[in-house]
């Protein structure tokens, strides 16, 4: 690890209920800092906060960061912002909100972090690369997104706005800026429908018996990262000056295919029906066209050579503990449902 900065101890996290988010605040408060954690829950969930909210060194405030004045009312003291907070890919909602969600919350915390002479650590997507067909990724590969007619693309054209957004703040502000592409994170307290990834509605359907339903033909491929692993990169370059000023990967090199995953998944459950995977013409699930990236694997040379990163957690050894969470969870629901 290289040279570590002193003067991080007031960290605020931006969709700090959401998955990476309530994991980051629990690995900042164990290192001693003191986290804000801010989220509006429209898709966090105050229960992955129970943790976090046990340490006196940690606040949390219901808010939208469209809201300028509330976000800058609680930023007060902040050294680093962890920006975590976005709007998913369309397919899950709609364009307009993707971009506006994106672009208004991010302009407004680097605002903040110029004023206040503060790092800004971002939280990018893999999903920048597009279909780049020259795998791995490295940071400086091309953004190669299709046309503005497939709405697909809204995703990823919003963040690379925003690292455009962080990078001209940088340079006009001199605000310290890190952009982190992150690959395929998963494990507890994942979101459990298609929002949280593929590998939540999976486990679901074995676990209840149900057909896999994989969309396209199944051979797309991805990398896959447990949330610790994810986490520890984040917090690296939350700490470290050697991240300042740069685009890092974070990510699990393991490459492997969608149909794959689900074999994979449902020989981890032990799934008492045999496999059955539905596949799920992409025109069917959007009512529109749906271009999808056909591989995604990144380079992190450059992750490890700045912060020492690496993911350590195996796909197999990952998955094992996010179907105990997962299983966990639906027992626990259907529970309170039984009364």
């Amino acid at each position: 690890m290289h040279d570590v900065v002193k003067n991080t101890k007031t960290v605020l996290v931006t969709g700090a209920a959401g998955f990476l988010g309530s994991h980051l605040c629990d690995a900042l408060l164990s290192h001693g800092r003191r986290v804000i954690g801010v989220d509006d829950l429209s898709h966090g969930n105050r229960d992955n906060l129970a943790e976090a909210g046990k340490n006196l060194d940690f606040t949390f405030h219901v808010l939208d960061i469209a809201d300028a004045a509330k976000l800058r009312a609680v930023s007060q003291g902040v050294e680093v912002f962890a920006h975590l907070a976005a709007f998913k890919i369309p397919r899950y909602g709609n364009r307009l909100q993707t971009l506006m969600v994106n672009s208004e919350g991010t302009f407004n915390i680097l605002e903040i972090a110029a004023e206040q002479k503060a790092k800004f650590v971002f939280t990018s997507t893999s999903d920048v690369y597009g279909r780049n067909p020259a795998v791995p990724f490295s940071e400086t590969s091309e953004s190669v997104l299709g046309p503005s007619t497939v709405a697909r693309w809204a995703y990823a054209a919003s963040k690379l706005f925003d690292e455009h957004l962080a990078w001209g703040f940088s340079e006009a502000h001199g605000v310290p800026v890190t952009i982190l592409r992150i690959f395929g994170s998963y494990g507890p307290r994942q979101h459990l429908s298609w929002w949280g990834g593929p590998q939540s509605v999976f486990i679901d359907s074995i676990l209840n018996g149900e057909n896999i339903p994989i969309h396209g033909d199944g051979q797309q491929t991805r990398s896959f990262t447990f949330v610790a692993d994810t986490v520890a990169g984040i917090l690296a370059a939350l700490e470290s000056s050697a991240a300042n000023n740069q685009i890092i990967n974070v990510g699990s090199t393991h490459e492997i295919s969608i149909v794959d995953l689900a074999t994979l998944i449902h020989r981890l459950s032990g799934g008492a029906e045999p496999l059955r995977l539905e596949f799920v013409p992409y025109k069917k699930i959007s009512g529109q066209d749906y271009e999808d990236v056909r591989r995604r694997i990144p380079d992190v040379a450059k992750a490890e050579q700045l912060l020492g990163f690496k993911a350590n957690v195996s796909l197999e050894e990952g998955l094992k503990r996010t179907i105990a969470w997962q299983r966990a969870v639906r027992s626990a629901e259907r529970a309170v449902v039984a009364g």
